[in-house]
Formats: structure tokens, C-alpha cells, sequence
């Protein structure tokens, strides 16, 4: 794979800001990554803890079943077996818990409601004698209908996921529908009227997994004081801590979560699990309790939800938007956890970011018998955006057009509505220069080869709408520096940023700053790590708490040395007086005197909500990405050649541009597998046919492009640190729009089902009457 890395100029009307950083805006070398690339990062799995007990969990076979009975007498009475524990040795009723929804179980208690769900839990003295145990619980059960699709749920017939009684008082509660979400602006029937055609059309979009090289796992281990510590790479530390705290009845100050980096998460890891019954068992057994899952265990732990997308769209002659209708099925799985926030904020943007007078969205978080759902990177924009770019490609053939040219014509403007109605939200970025450099970039002019095609496609994603970070930074008297940020670092290099950040406004050199995170018990408070708000929210509280040792560096050595804090000032890494500049650290030295002690900033940053708006709140930014690809179909196997592949993603600032491409690069890889080849498979009794790396496939080196191209356009519009965005999604989110307009560029055949494996493209080649 050729790669190219593009630096694009700011657009007209906005003159990059010249700053004195020297770290910020560098390729620095990665904080943690040499560890990562000798493979001496320490996992969970990798963590010592003698006399651990080690857990094996129960399963049954099936993804819908009553359970009649569970008999642990012959796993219990084993050598070696130190306790077996079902849903009759916990609180009555179960203890449940959920991000939207308290709607999981700690374990399966009356019924199973989907493949993989733990029905008990066996602790032992070894991995080997535990599940020797698992497998001696005998489960008297009977399988019942489930529904294992979004067309089975939504059957009148259809058997329901969930126990009504779970949800009191929800008018939905007699239905697998969870909750709706409805959009609307404009008049559509009066549009519609108004339109010289319209373009309708269903897409479906697969169940994928999200694979982490680190499979699942997490350790609990009881404290002399009655508490807890739990060791899990959870991307949420302080939810997780909450969660536990809550369900065994302990206050918050006794659960202490430490949270190594995680061997990838991609949202997959934000909410909790397993964690709570390994918290219950803990305190049953009074001894550490240990899980590391098999990766066939991990993909029945975490996926991204499929998605039904029916969509019709009118267009006038000149291929300009009239209105826009979508009914989005959202198939969340058996439980909520963060799916009906995917399907509402996935669903908010489902216009993507074109001028549409008039919109009707109605989303649905649909219950099924799967493997529940949750966050995976793109958060649901990736599913609205596969059909609604797929629409726009179909207006531009009926009219002749291209589709970089119909996507010229719709495309809003820095500053233009692109979301009205109640809750209207303005571009916050110049994205047709993302347009035009990925047509530029890809050789938009130039006629493709034959049996080749190009696509090209853009995708919008709101960041975070409401969030708190807070962040302690520490200047020692020899100039070393520690910022302590509760944000994980889960692969998107949160922690060299804060080392640039404080290299630079504290004059530190990198190798005397240290990152302190993942422990509840040290770090101040951060909401989450999601919604790629890593940079823009944390990043922004150490930077202020940076600025905040600034002015006690200041004021302290006014102090110490009798200069009026008028004739002061400072600035990154220096304290201007009036012999000049000094440099920040020889300033706090002097400040500190021969008493030495420290300097301590606290930043915080804050995005409160918005009471009835529809996501809680104006997004804090939004990502945008265009991406065009160039495919080369294979007419006799229906094998696809990405010759080359384009993205183009509006950063802000790129405050480590090396990391940005790695983001951009690892997203577009990422959108590849969901566009060609990944999708979880289910047999008859629910359970999914390609469990792990043998039968589920993601893209590897043979698959990604021939050429690979990352572009960023720098604006410095952004609200982060340096007039910074979040960056970590946006390259996947319209990667299957830009490929399957590709392949029928290439081949004339439109395919509205990802992914686009081999097998689909050839059948639909050799159903069209172009290819006999």
C-alpha cells in the first residue's frame, strides 16, 4: 500500500494562526508507544494477581430460551471449584443495570435472550478447573421462538425480547420497539409536490463486531476496608465505578477502577458488562475474581447495531434536494445499553449535510435476540449515511450528473443550517474543501481505466453535546511536570497530546512530562471517552489547567521577588518581565525558592445540555469527511481491487498530524471491513455461525488500498485546544457510500446491501442485463 499524506492550506477567509509552540502541530513520538511496538504493554490479561480465583462463565446454545433449572451440585462439588453462582444467589429481584435503560440482568434469570448471555459463573483455583466446572452445570431449559432480525421483531407475531414487566409504565413496553426518534422540518407532502422526481430505495447495513486485538476481560478484587478495586480497559472508568458502586451497595469512595490502555475498544468498551458479576462474586467468594475472555466470548459481548433504512428523496431538474424522508430500523440487540443514543443521533443527521428544505426521520431502536449493541465508532452515522448518499447517486444518474457535481449543488456552506426545525444547527466548517480535495486527490477529471469506476461520498457526525472534564497539572520545583486526565488512552494518543500541550505551555521538555491516567482513585473526573471528544473536552481542561499554573507562577514570583504583577505576563513556556523573557521553569524555580514544593493548575471544561433538544444538547463540534475511492472489479469472481482510496477530513488543527493520519487511516480501514466484507451471521437458533478470526473476516493487508491517501483541511475553526476538532471517526462514516458508487461507476450494477463481498457482486453482475 503506497501512502500519501497531504497538508492542505486554510480556505478562503481564514489565515492560519501563527503560534510559538514547538511540540504542538509536531510528529512526536508517541507517549506509550514504544511499549506498544515491543509488546511489553501490559494488559489486563497481563496483570499478576496471586490467588486470584479464575472465572469461567455458563452459556447456553441457543439465543432465546426459558430456563427451567440450573444444577450446580456437580460442578460444585469438584476439587479445586470455589463457588458456582446463578441468579438464585443474588438479590431478588435481579439486580439490573444500563446506560438509557436498567434494563441487563447481572445473569439470566428466568429467561436467555440471546446467544452468549451468562446463565452462571464458576469461580476456581485454575482457568482449566473452572471451565472444567462450567461444563458440569447441567442447564434444564427450553428454547423458545426468537426474534432474530429486524423484520422478525417488527412481525405482528413476533415473540417479544424483553419482559414487559422490565419496563413499567413505557406505552411501548408490549413491542420490541425500545423507543423512537422523530425529526422533522418543512412541509414534505407540499415538497414533494414541487419535485420533478423522487428517488426511494431500502439499504440495509450488516451487524459487525469490533474486533479488539485485547478480547475482554476484567479482574475485581475485594479490599481490607470492604471495597472493591476493579481492574477492566473500560473506556468509561468513572461509569464503571458508578455502576458497581450502585448494584452491591457500597459508596463511591470504595470502588476504585484502574483502567490499563486497552488493546483497542472502538466504543466497544465504554459501558459496563461483565464487570458486575464479577463484583458480586468477589464479595461472595472474598477473593480476587479473574475473567479474560476467548474472543469468541468477546464477539457475544459487543457489536454494532444493523440497520433498515427506507428512504425517498425528491429532486428538481437541476438536482437540487426537495425533501427527505427516512425510516431508520436500528437492531439494537437484547438489552439498551448506549443503542437508543445511537439510533437518535445517528437518525438527527440522516439528512447528512446537504440543504434539505423539508425532513421526515422517524428512527427505531428495534429489540432482537443478539448480542446487544453498542457505541462503535461513527455512533450510527455510518447507517443513515450508506443510504443517503446511495440516493444522491441515484438522482445524479437519472440526471446525467456525476456525483461529485450533485453533491456540489446540495452541500450547505460555513455557517448555513444543514439541521432546522427546533433545533438548528449551522456548518461549522468550510466541507466543500474536503469535497474538492478528495476529487482533486483522486483524479476526479481523469477518465478511470476499464472495469474500473470512482466514487466519491461525504459523511457528518455530531461530537459530544454535553460533557465535563476536569484535569490536574502539576510543575515541580526541577521543572518536571505530570498532568493527570481521568480520559483513556485507547489508541487515539490522548496522553502525547497532553505531553505536547504541556511541553509547550509549560516549557517542559517531553521527556520530563508524565501522563497519569486510568485510575479512579488519582485522576479527577471525566465523563467519558467517546464521541472523539478526547481533544476537544480533556484536551481543553489541561490547557487551562496548564495556564492556571501559568498565573501562580506569576503570582508567586512577583512575590518572591518584588516585582508589581502589572509589569508581568507570560506566555507559552516563558514569563515575560521586564528584563526580558524568562523561561517558565527557571521563573518557578526562583518563585519556589530553597522551600522547593510545586505549582498545581486545575482546568475544567464543561458543555451542559440543552433541555428538549432532541440530543440533549448543541453538538460541541462535527465531524466531516469526504471520501473517494477508485475500484477495479473483477466481472468473472466479484472480487474488488481498491486501486485507490481518498479521505479528506476537516481537523481544525492538527495538533500531531502523524496521529491524525493514523485515526484517519484506521477509520477508513475500518469502514472497508463494514462496507466489504465483515457481518455477524446467525443460524436458525440464534446463535452467530462466525464466531472469531477463522470465520469472521476483516480487512488485512491484502485488502487495503493499492494507494492510500490522507488529506486534512486546516481552518483552526475548531473548539478544541489550538482551535482543534475531534477526528477519530470521520474517515469511516461514508467509506461504503464512496465504494458502492464506485462499483457501479465500474460496472453499472447498484448494490443497496453491504457488504460488498465477492459473492453479492458477482450475483447482482450476473442478474443485470448488462452482464450475462
Amino acid at each position: 500500500m503506497a501512502e500519501t499524506r497531504e497538508h492542505v492550506p486554510a480556505g478562503t477567509g481564514f489565515t492560519p494562526v501563527a503560534t510559538p509552540h514547538r511540540q504542538v502541530g509536531s510528529e512526536v513520538e508517541r507517549y506509550g508507544g514504544v511499549d506498544r511496538a515491543r509488546g511489553t504493554q501490559r494488559f489486563v490479561a497481563d496483570l499478576h494477581f496471586p490467588g486470584a480465583a479464575q472465572v469461567a462463565l455458563v452459556s447456553l446454545p441457543v439465543g432465546c430460551a426459558e430456563i427451567h433449572r440450573v444444577d450446580v451440585a456437580e460442578a460444585a462439588a469438584m476439587p479445586g471449584v470455589l463457588g458456582v453462582m446463578t441468579a438464585a444467589d443474588l438479590p431478588s429481584p435481579m439486580p439490573r443495570f444500563g446506560v438509557s435503560h436498567q434494563d441487563r440482568p447481572v445473569l439470566a434469570a428466568d429467561r436467555v435472550t440471546y446467544h452468549g448471555e451468562p446463565v452462571a459463573v464458576v469461580a476456581a483455583e485454575s482457568v482449566e478447573i473452572a471451565e472444567a466446572a462450567a461444563r458440569a452445570v447441567h442447564v434444564d431449559y427450553a428454547e423458545r421462538p426468537g426474534a432474530y432480525s429486524v423484520e422478525d421483531a417488527l412481525a405482528d407475531s413476533a415473540p417479544l425480547v424483553q419482559d414487559p414487566a422490565i419496563r413499567p409504565d413505557d406505552p411501548l413496553a408490549e413491542t420490541n420497539v425500545l423507543e423512537h426518534a422523530r425529526y422533522a422540518w418543512g412541509d414534505a407532502d407540499e415538497a414533494e409536490k414541487r419535485s420533478d422526481f423522487v428517488v426511494e430505495d431500502t439499504y440495509t447495513f450488516p451487524m459487525v463486531t469490533h474486533f479488539p486485538i485485547e478480547p475482554g476481560g476484567s479482574v475485581v478484587v475485594p479490599t481490607e476496608q470492604g471495597g472493591l478495586d476493579v481492574f477492566s480497559p473500560v473506556q468509561h472508568p468513572y461509569l464503571l465505578q458508578r455502576t458497581i458502586a450502585t448494584l452491591v451497595g457500597l459508596p463511591l469512595n470504595r470502588v476504585r477502577v484502574l483502567a490499563p490502555d486497552p488493546g483497542g475498544a472502538f466504543g466497544g468498551k465504554q459501558t459496563p458488562k461483565l464487570e458486575p458479576l464479577l463484583a458480586f462474586l468477589a464479595l461472595r467468594t472474598g477473593r480476587a475474581c479473574r475473567l479474560v475472555l476467548s474472543l469468541e466470548q468477546t464477539f457475544q459481548t459487543m457489536r454494532r447495531a444493523g440497520c433498515r433504512i427506507s428512504a425517498r428523496t425528491g429532486f428538481t431538474d437541476q438536482g437540487a434536494i426537495t425533501f427527505h424522508q427516512v425510516d431508520a430500523d436500528f437492531q439494537i440487540g437484547a438489552y439498551a445499553d448506549v443503542a437508543p443514543r445511537v439510533m437518535s443521533k445517528g437518525s438527527f443527521v440522516s439528512a447528512g449535510p446537504y440543504r434539505v428544505p423539508a425532513l421526515r426521520v422517524n428512527g427505531r431502536a428495534v429489540l432482537t435476540n443478539t448480542t446487544p449493541s453498542t457505541a462503535f465508532r461513527g455512533f450510527g452515522s455510518p447507517q443513515v449515511s450508506w443510504a443517503t448518499e446511495n440516493q444522491l447517486d441515484a438522482a445524479a444518474r437519472r440526471l446525467g450528473l456525476d456525483g461529485l457535481e450533485i453533491r456540489r449543488r446540495n452541500l450547505v456552506t460555513r455557517g448555513e443550517e444543514f439541521i432546522r426545525g427546533d433545533s438548528p444547527a449551522p456548518a461549522d466548517g468550510d466541507w466543500a474543501e474536503s469535497l474538492e480535495k478528495a476529487a482533486e486527490l483522486i483524479g476526479w477529471d481523469r477518465p478511470p481505466a476499464p472495469n474500473r469506476g470512482r466514487g466519491i461520498a461525504v459523511g457528518i457526525k455530531p461530537g459530544a453535546t454535553s460533557g465535563l472534564s476536569q484535569s490536574l497539572v502539576r510543575l515541580l520545583s526541577d521543572g518536571s511536570a505530570i498532568a493527570y486526565a481521568g480520559t483513556s488512552d485507547m489508541g487515539q494518543g490522548a496522553r502525547t497530546l497532553w505531553q505536547q500541550i504541556l511541553s509547550d505551555e509549560l516549557g517542559t521538555p517531553l521527556d520530563r512530562v508524565e501522563v497519569v491516567s486510568g485510575d479512579t482513585s488519582a485522576v479527577p473526573f471525566d465523563l467519558q471517552t467517546s464521541a472523539s471528544r478526547s481533544t476537544v473536552f480533556m484536551g481543553s481542561a489541561v490547557l487551562e489547567a496548564c495556564r492556571d499554573v501559568r498565573d501562580k507562577v506569576l503570582e508567586l514570583f512577583a512575590e518572591s521577588v518584588g516585582v508589581p504583577e502589572e509589569e508581568l505576563a507570560h506566555a507559552p513556556g516563558v514569563l515575560l518581565t521586564p528584563d526580558g523573557e524568562l523561561p517558565l521553569t527557571e521563573a518557578a524555580r526562583r518563585a519556589l525558592g530553597s522551600l522547593h514544593g510545586e505549582f498545581i493548575g486545575q482546568g475544567t471544561r464543561r458543555l451542559r445540555g440543552k433541555r428538549g433538544h432532541p440530543l440533549g444538547g448543541d453538538a460541541a463540534f462535527y465531524e466531516f469527511n469526504a471520501t473517494a475511492i477508485e475500484v477495479e472489479v473483477d466481472v468473472e469472481t466479484g472480487e474488488l481491487l481498491l486501486t485507490k482510496h481518498v479521505t479528506v477530513s476537516d481537523v481544525g488543527t492538527e495538533l500531531n498530524p502523524l496521529q491524525v493520519v493514523s485515526q484517519d487511516e484506521g477509520a477508513a480501514i475500518m469502514g472497508l471491513g463494514h462496507s466489504q466484507m465483515e457481518q455477524l451471521l446467525l443460524d436458525e437458533h440464534g446463535r452467530i455461525r462466525n464466531l472469531g478470526a477463522l470465520d469472521y473476516r476483516i480487512p488485512t493487508f491484502n485488502d487495503v488500498p493499492v494507494e492510500f491517501v490522507s488529506a486534512a483541511i486546516e481552518n483552526q475553526d475548531g473548539p478544541g485546544p489550538y482551535g482543534s476538532k475531534g477526528i477519530s471517526e470521520g474517515a469511516l462514516l461514508c467509506t461504503a457510500g464512496a465504494l458502492g458508487a464506485a462499483v457501479a461507476d465500474a460496472t453499472g450494477v447498484v448494490i443497496r446491501d453491504l457488504p460488498l463481498t465477492p459473492e453479492r457482486v458477482w450475483t447482482a453482475l450476473h442478474a443485470s442485463p448488462r452482464h450475462p
